[in-house]
């Protein structure tokens, strides 16, 4: 066959091929058609999509169809942290009323207020609350910060008082130092009714006085703190003498529990191994029950802390204050020497779980902490238990007995005038108050009733002009108008025979 007859064959063969394609395209076209509807929307926009590809290279993930938009992800509310608790404005009057009264007494006991910073170095609470305690093993928030110091949230109050105490030279200073503070502390518990992660105490110290008077002032102070409000309690109190009478009476009760083959009692044992003192202050029913026949530290006190301890008791007894000698009475801290108490809300042991404070004398913690010899004694009071317990018992902070004036506005021009109104009474010791964000006149007279106002200063547009104000008395409903100039002394002298 010639060259040109192959080349015509090989031509008409791909020629072929070509047509039969076109002839079955016409078909396959038409049955698209058809499908198209079948087929979902999402596979065309991906074909689509892919048609309108890169190269390989420089490939990207194609975006969503718009058609398609995408789910919107619920933000999830920040709450605060458990344990962790906002104090609102309708419980301000209850925290307002105590602070007032616990330093109002302690004042005049001859405290002065301190104030140390929530942060402190994690060796001040080590070295002083004791290495072993639950409270700096379990409970304690301690982290290194960004210069890689060990600090730690404080998780009580005396530690720091005395530390300040010992850097500021108050060694130095007349003694006995008195203080007292306010503020909160920090503890990693399981949270509870009247118990939070960070709560509030209220720390009375004396430091440099080893009288006997000292303990029982603060016992006193204490116990007045919470009758003052309204709360009967009954003071727990005991003697836990010198660490050498510790010692010994360690080792009597180490042999009385050994005695008893309770599992309890070897969890405790080894739990309490460092200072078997503390199982005197165990929860668990089962020691309770061994211990009420175990024999009692007061038994193996040394003549100067029998003799210490007795001074306090008859200065109790002088001062009436109903007291119950009570041998658990240990506290829970490593720095308690001598006297020790607690106040309960009652009398019984089931009480005990939510004592409203408690403390006692620490002789040794001064010099413990890079001082002298210096010894001293204190207390603290729980603020969040005192309060559930005023609410508790529906016990309302008194209402104040000072006869105030409410200032009240009508119209936008009227509040400029009512503003200044206000500023020029304060200043002059007017015991003024007002909302000036509210604009109706009965919705005002209904705050200043609330606020117990003995008379309102109304300003409204006519008073303007006339530059005049109306002084209504809030008890009888009675008005008058008075000159602007002349208010200062129109209400001086209505608040004197109020």
């Amino acid at each position: 066959m010639s060259a040109q007859k192959k080349r015509a064959s090989r031509t008409s063969s791909r020629a072929k091929p070509k047509a039969r394609v076109k002839k079955k395209q016409a078909p396959k076209t038409a049955r698209k058609k058809k499908a198209a509807p079948k087929r979902s929307v999402k596979k065309v926009a991906k074909k689509s999509v892919k048609k309108s590809l890169p190269l390989a290279k420089n490939r990207v993930t194609p975006k969503e169809p718009e058609f398609e938009p995408r789910k919107k992800s619920k933000k999830k509310n920040i709450a605060s942290v458990r344990g962790m608790r906002d104090i609102l404005m309708r419980d301000q009057r209850y925290w307002q009323w105590f602070l007032n009264v616990a330093k109002g007494i302690t004042e005049q006991y001859g405290y002065s207020e301190i104030e140390t910073p929530i942060v402190e170095d994690a060796q001040l609470f080590k070295r002083s609350i004791g290495d072993t305690t639950d409270l700096v093993q379990k409970e304690m928030y301690e982290f290194d910060d960004q210069s890689g110091d060990r600090i730690a949230l404080r998780p009580e109050g005396t530690a720091g008082i005395v530390r300040a105490y010992v850097e500021h030279g108050m060694l130095n200073m007349p003694q006995p130092v008195k203080v007292y503070l306010a503020g909160p502390m920090f503890r990693y518990e399981r949270p509870q009714s009247g118990r939070f992660r960070q709560f509030h105490q209220f720390n009375v110290e004396v430091l440099g006085s080893e009288s006997p008077v000292m303990d029982a002032e603060t016992i006193l102070i204490a116990h007045t703190i919470l009758k003052e409000l309204g709360i009967e309690t009954s003071i727990q109190v005991n003697s836990v003498g010198s660490p050498e009478a510790r010692a010994e009476y360690n080792k009597v009760l180490k042999t009385y529990l050994k005695t008893h083959k309770s599992a309890a009692v070897k969890e405790a044992l080894e739990r309490y191994s460092k200072n078997l003192l503390r199982i005197l202050d165990s929860k668990d029913p089962e020691i309770q029950s061994i211990l009420e026949e175990a024999p009692q530290l007061i038994d193996y006190l040394d003549d100067d802390c029998r003799a210490h301890f007795v001074s306090v008791l008859e200065h109790l007894d002088e001062l009436d204050l109903p007291y119950t000698l009570n041998p658990r009475i240990v506290r829970g801290l490593d720095y308690y020497n001598r006297t020790a108490f607690e106040l309960w809300h009652g009398d019984t042991e089931e009480t005990r779980q939510s004592a409203l404070g408690g403390g006692g004398r620490y002789d040794g913690l001064v010099e413990k902490l890079g001082g002298r010899e210096t010894p001293a004694c204190g207390f603290a009071l729980g603020i969040e238990r005192i309060i559930a317990i005023l609410r508790q018992e529906k016990t309302s902070p008194p209402k104040s007995d000072e006869p105030l004036v409410y200032l009240a506005q009508i119209g936008d021009n009227s509040k400029k005038r009512a503003l200044k109104l206000f500023e020029q009474l304060r200043s002059q010791g007017i015991p003024i108050i007002g909302n000036l964000a509210k604009d109706g006149l009965r919705q005002q007279l209904e705050i200043a009733n609330k606020k117990g106002a003995k008379f309102a200063v109304i300003v409204g547009q006519k008073e303007m002009i006339d530059g005049t104000v109306l002084i209504r008395d809030m008890e009888s409903g009675i008005q008058e108008t008075v000159v602007l100039e002349n208010i200062e002394k129109e209400l001086e002298k209505r608040l004197k025979k109020a």
